[in-house]
């Protein structure tokens, strides 16, 4: 059977764990990888796959898997659509999720290529679940209670902010889906840490939750990629109250994120052309190997 040919964009935390996963699939090869300095100082661990600064440079890659920044989702995805190139991404603002799915779904549609956005474990895995419980609880309440540990994304956006060399974001479960956000930078010489705080403070990613900011001597020093999640649901069925179901995952985070990049560009490459989120592909498409294998195993 003929391998999917995915190229990794954005070689950090999730780029890593990316091409890892992609190593131990069976269904895929590795078309190469894109860097910001391309072969420039690769680390030797690629020596045996094409390294560029353009995805375009690469040949015959079938799917673009994006382990880039959340808020640079967007431009690349819609260069790799352009060149006909399916793309995954983990995008994580919730807010701006509808709104780059009707961006992407018209870009994806006049390519004739498929874009399948917010594929981490939240959004991604995560909303599967919470719609999968919705579904056989229509009425109730649910709470996703994220943590005790570093989210990604937060972290990422508060480095970017002018002054700080480093930074991370710990996501504190307070109950009921409500969340403090312990912050912890690392500054450059000189930089004004009222002025960072003051950035970090009305960014999107931490204008909704209690957030507290600390300045650090050495970020490295408390870094850990440990995360997790608690779902819960109480609600009805039907006319019957009192269901209630509960999900429960400790994790690496960055490694669990690329391996669900991985597996929904598998599934991207079985789909229509458009853009769409994790809840609206058939969970057995992400899965490797026989349909009706995976059915009777699975069903």
């Amino acid at each position: 059977m003929k391998k999917i040919r995915a190229a990794v964009v954005g070689y950090g935390n999730i780029g890593k764990y990316a091409l890892q996963a992609l190593q131990a699939a069976d269904d895929f090869e590795i078309a190469g990888i894109v860097r910001r300095k391309g072969a420039e100082g690769k680390p030797a661990e690629l020596d045996d796959y094409p390294v560029v600064k353009d995805i375009r440079e690469l040949e015959a890659v079938d799917v673009a898997i994006l382990a880039t920044p959340t808020r640079q989702v967007e431009t690349y995805a819609l260069e790799c659509l352009a060149a006909g190139i399916n793309t995954v991404d983990s995008f994580d603002i919730h807010t701006q999720i509808v709104d780059l799915r009707r961006t992407l779904d018209a870009a994806a549609r006049k390519a004739g290529r498929v874009s399948v956005i917010s594929a981490g474990w939240d959004p991604g895995s995560d909303s599967i679940v919470r719609a999968l419980m919705q579904a056989i609880a229509p009425k109730g309440v649910t709470y996703t209670n994220f943590g005790p540990g570093r989210s990604m994304g937060h972290s990422v956006a508060v480095r970017a902010i002018p002054g700080v060399r480093d930074a991370l974001s710990m996501t504190i479960p307070l109950g009921t889906g409500i969340h403090r956000r312990m912050v912890y930078v690392e500054l450059e010489p000189g930089a004004d840490f009222s002025a960072v705080k003051a950035a970090i403070l009305a960014d999107p990613y931490f204008v909704n939750d209690e957030t507290h900011v600390t300045q650090v001597e050495s970020v490295d020093a408390l870094n850990d990629v440990g995360h997790g999640v608690n779902l819960v649901r109480k609600g009805v069925s039907g006319t019957t109250h009192n269901q209630l179901f509960e999900f429960n995952m400790h994790i690496n985070n960055p490694a669990l994120t690329a391996q669900v990049l991985v597996c929904v560009a598998r599934a991207a490459m079985r789909m229509q052309p458009g853009a769409y989120t994790m809840i609206e592909i058939p969970v057995i498409d992400m899965l490797p190997g026989d349909r009706e294998d995976n059915i009777r195993h699975l069903v």
